[in-house]
């Protein structure tokens, strides 16, 4: 497994986060001045993507070339016969050939992604989705010149992006940073945002994918998580031909990163099926009968405390809510239901979600619709473990963070392992990071069920319903005798909740006048 030092750098030799940030910003300052700062990783990431394509092109014609001689002969047969590689390279629109153009460079990128589209069907809409020769009021969007020195930087020799070069998302890193660094700066929302790479090794690690499953990401953002599961399943088999693969479905509305979570599958020879769309409004993976597909295995981040009309919980045609339907002010356990009902009669999820989830409306007299819903997955035993996580580790949130992990199937029937993971991380500047280290642990804490002082604890359901189905882990495990507060955002998503609750009264009040023939 990789492993990640105090600096936040990989040990071996991949292109670190630091570096490849640096590299980014470097690439961004090439087109600043030309292009509104959100719409940097238009242009920058597609091109990224082509370096890739031509860096993992060259190490397979370089693999190749030991069965089947010369660069000629190789370059000769996979003319011919392209399912010898990933994705065939036309000689025109390979990296070392764009690298040489200046004059009139906009068009020929444009031919060249569109090229690589036609000899490559699967990558049709995929990597040609950016015209680098467009115009807005007559003058280009981004210059010839502006459009070399962004192919330079990107060409620097430092930065190759073969397969054996970097982390696996390497495309997913570099979208989340240019949504930090831009859109956030910008005022544009940036609820879209990246899962850092060892909290989706953790869940991979605990969701632990068997031959033949079916994985599924109804928020599949770039990929990460889906990618993390395969790697988890190659790590333990070996690719063997004799083990049947995974087969992975992702759903993203984001047009940009459902096409970065095509580029990432294919990259990994994935038998992946990605759809684009709203997940809560339409889900897209469903059966000939209309009704939901089910899955082995779920894995995901949405945003937290999404803001979803109630309408979409009234008026839902496919079963997904089975539990109760919520108010807009947080769509966690909307979320969490959509992921239930898609899970097999034997089948497990993990869900990362804001830290409120699993403790709003506990202790608060009167109904919760979101600590209610919480009680029918406990009442049902469906409930296995809750991980809190620590703080800073996402970058558009300084919020720890929790990972829910529910299984149809449980390994101990009436009880709940709740993990206290907040204290293990190493900082590096502003951001936290889990250790490797950290994860062999929580992972063995998770597999032995055990109690370990401090960071974990077994508590029997009874334990949960007289503390009112609070399932935060810092109820019931002190670290330096602190007792567990409210933090800040879950006071105000409870103050918002109660808001739409008084309104819903009153309005309800003013129905009953009026029924009465008084007028309000």
């Amino acid at each position: 497994m990789t492993q990640f030092d105090l600096n936040g750098f990989t040990r071996n030799g991949k292109l670190d986060i630091g570096a490849l940030e640096n590299w980014l910003w470097d690439a961004a300052c090439k087109i600043r001045g030309d292009v509104d700062a959100p719409k940097y990783k238009e242009y920058i990431l597609p091109l990224i993507f082509l370096k890739r394509l031509s860096d993992v092109y060259d190490d397979e014609v370089a693999k190749l070339k030991k069965d089947y001689g010369g660069r000629d002969a190789v370059e000769a047969i996979l003319k011919a016969d392209h399912s010898l590689v990933r994705f065939y390279m036309p000689p025109e629109a390979r990296w070392d050939e764009i690298a040489k153009k200046s004059v009139g460079l906009g068009e020929y990128l444009t031919t060249a992604v569109r090229l690589i589209a036609k000899e490559n069907p699967k990558l049709q809409g995929v990597i040609d989705i950016v015209d680098f020769n467009a115009t807005a009021s007559g003058q280009r969007i981004v210059s010839d010149d502006k459009l070399k020195a962004l192919v330079n930087v990107l060409g620097d020799k430092r930065y190759r992006l073969g397969l054996k070069d970097v982390e696996p998302d390497i495309l997913g890193r570099a979208y989340e940073y240019l949504l930090r660094k831009f859109a956030e700066g910008s005022g544009s929302s940036a609820g879209e945002f990246y899962t850092p790479r060892e909290v989706a090794v953790l869940m991979a690690m605990i969701l632990d994918p068997k031959p033949g499953e079916t994985v599924y990401d109804p928020t599949c953002g770039s990929g990460g998580l889906l990618i993390k599961c395969h790697l988890r399943f190659r790590e333990k088999f070996d690719d063997d031909p004799k083990v049947a693969p995974l087969k992975f479905f992702g759903q993203e509305i984001n047009h940009t990163t459902f096409a970065m979570a095509k580029m990432n599958a294919f990259l990994h020879d994935m038998e992946a099926e990605f759809r684009l769309g709203d997940t809560m409004v339409h889900p897209a993976f469903q059966n000939d009968d209309g009704s939901l597909m089910k899955f082995d295995i779920v894995t995901a981040n949405p945003m937290w405390n999404q803001d979803i009309s109630e309408k979409i919980y009234e008026n839902d045609s496919y079963g997904r809510f089975p539990f109760g339907n919520l108010t807009s002010s947080s769509a966690d356990w909307g979320w969490i239901q959509h992921m239930f009902s898609s899970l097999q009669k034997q089948g497990r999820m993990a869900v990362v979600l804001d830290t409120g989830a699993v403790s709003r409306g506990s202790g608060n007299k009167g109904s919760n619709r979101e600590r209610d819903i919480r009680k029918q997955f406990v009442d049902n035993d469906f409930i296995e473990a809750v991980i809190l996580l620590p703080k800073n580790l996402f970058y558009n949130t300084p919020a720890p963070g929790i990972i829910v992990i529910i299984n149809k199937a449980k390994r101990k029937n009436g009880e709940v392992l709740l993990i206290n993971a907040s204290k293990m991380y190493v900082k590096h500047g502003p951001y936290n990071f889990l250790t490797d280290d950290a994860n062999q642990n929580i992972h063995c804490i998770y597999l032995q069920w055990k109690e370990e002082e401090g960071i974990s604890k077994i508590v029997h359901k009874d334990d949960l319903v007289s503390n009112d189905y609070n399932l935060s882990p810092s109820r019931y495990i002190s670290q330096n005798g602190k007792k567990e507060s409210l933090p800040l955002e879950e006071a105000i998503i409870l103050l918002k909740e109660v808001e739409e609750e008084r309104l819903e009264a009153d309005k309800q009040l003013k129905d009953v006048l009026r029924g009465l023939g008084f007028e309000p």
